[in-house]
């Protein structure tokens, strides 16, 4: 039975990063009176209580682009230190 499911080549997963520890993110913070504020407020929202690291959704992806991904479709990770599930 085709159900429209089928894996393509060019299957559609991808990764759902939330607050990365990056240069850019601290510069923009570092512009701001209330950056170390801000930074606290983003941290305390994240489940896990922390910013990402850029190497942890470089995994993710790695995972995704990956044949050990090859029975997802459709899909989408989140890799967000569980914020979107809060």
């Amino acid at each position: 039975m085709d159900n429209g499911l089928k894996r393509s080549p060019h299957s559609s997963e991808r990764g759902e990063p939330g607050p990365i520890d990056t240069p850019g993110l601290n510069n923009l913070l570092a512009a701001s009176d209330t950056g170390d504020q801000a930074r606290m407020m983003i941290s305390n929202g994240v489940p896990l209580g922390r910013f990402g690291t850029p190497d942890e959704i470089a995994k993710a992806v790695v995972f995704l682009a990956s044949d050990d991904s090859s029975f997802m479709t459709g899909a989408e990770m989140f890799v967000d230190g569980g914020y979107a599930q809060v």
